[in-house]
């Protein structure tokens, strides 16, 4: 996978966007004291790359690495940087949740059956542990730049953003993205829904994401938190109607919110075999959350 450094696209020039194929965007931080990288993506060769495109602003700094959670397209380069082979040793900062779902048995057998499918890609991967941890905010003192690292749950349980106050930047990693953020569970669904109120609070000038174009701004914080809005409200709608709470059918046509409903106007989705079931997923966990008897 080819890592391409992006054109500023008018955000402080202290932030670098490197883009991973069409998989995923991950970011370099250059403070006066530090070089943070943000993500170390899918193995040891992309890692390798992003150390690359940051080499140039590490005379005179220290490299930090982070990880906003520990699904594979996020943390399991790390190994270029900790444990017996790192090439460039350095800390990596992440939750404690981080570490403990890197070392669980659904980890290793996950990275087990994707070396299985590509080993070109996935083969040499060796699941490598955040070295620094913490449970709900961190703050690195770059020296010009401040990282408020802070726990954005829903997405992922270990899941982290990171707001920048001098600049009004905001990272969300996975907890906000194009066209509408994942969820996985009723129980989950209100920490994803609180982490992307809790962002918009701040009022971000720039938002750069993981999963959408760098042009995508701060609107579409509020188009992801409108989705859920207009999600639950059609949910109701359609339980009050008589719909079950564990529909066998079309949970689209069921509550009368087609996956095109769903996309922000004027946005193209990019992967739409892949979120479409990510938006009939959405429907089926707030109807089951709805008629738990949660308001």
């Amino acid at each position: 996978m080819r890592i391409e450094q992006l054109a500023n696209g008018g955000w402080d020039p202290r932030i670098q966007v490197c883009r991973c194929a069409t998989l995923v965007d991950v970011f370099l931080v250059i403070t006066e004291r530090y070089v943070v990288l943000i993500d170390t993506l899918v193995n040891a060769a992309t890692a390798d790359q992003l150390l690359a495109i940051a080499r140039p602003a590490l005379e005179g700094r220290q490299l930090l690495v982070v990880n906003t959670h520990a699904h594979y397209d996020h943390a399991w380069g790390n190994q270029l940087f900790a444990g017996p082979q790192a090439v460039f040793p350095a800390p990596i900062i992440a939750t404690r949740r981080c570490a403990t779902h890197l070392a669980a048995t659904e980890s290793a057998a996950l990275l087990a059956d994707m070396a299985q499918q590509d080993p070109a890609t996935y083969g040499d991967v060796q699941l490598t542990l955040p070295t620094i941890l913490f449970d709900e905010t961190l703050l690195i003192d770059g020296g010009d730049l401040t990282l408020e690292l802070f726990a954005t749950p829903g997405h992922a349980d270990d899941h982290i953003a990171i707001w920048i106050p001098q600049i009004g930047t905001l990272l969300p990693g996975d907890a906000a993205e194009a066209p509408f953020p994942l969820v996985d569970t009723a129980a989950t669904l209100p920490q994803l829904r609180d982490s992307l109120a809790r962002m918009a609070a701040l009022n971000p000038a720039v938002v750069l994401y993981c999963h959408a174009p760098t042009t995508a701004g701060p609107e579409l914080l509020q188009q992801n938190i409108a989705y859920f809005d207009e999600l639950e409200r059609r949910c109701r709608a359609a339980l009050a109607a008589g719909v079950p709470a564990h529909p066998a059918a079309d949970p689209e046509a069921l509550v009368g919110f087609r996956f095109a409903d769903a996309i922000p106007q004027g946005h193209t989705v990019a992967q739409p075999e892949f979120y479409q079931p990510a938006h009939q997923k959405a429907i089926r966990v707030m109807l089951e959350f709805l008629a738990g008897g949660a308001s």
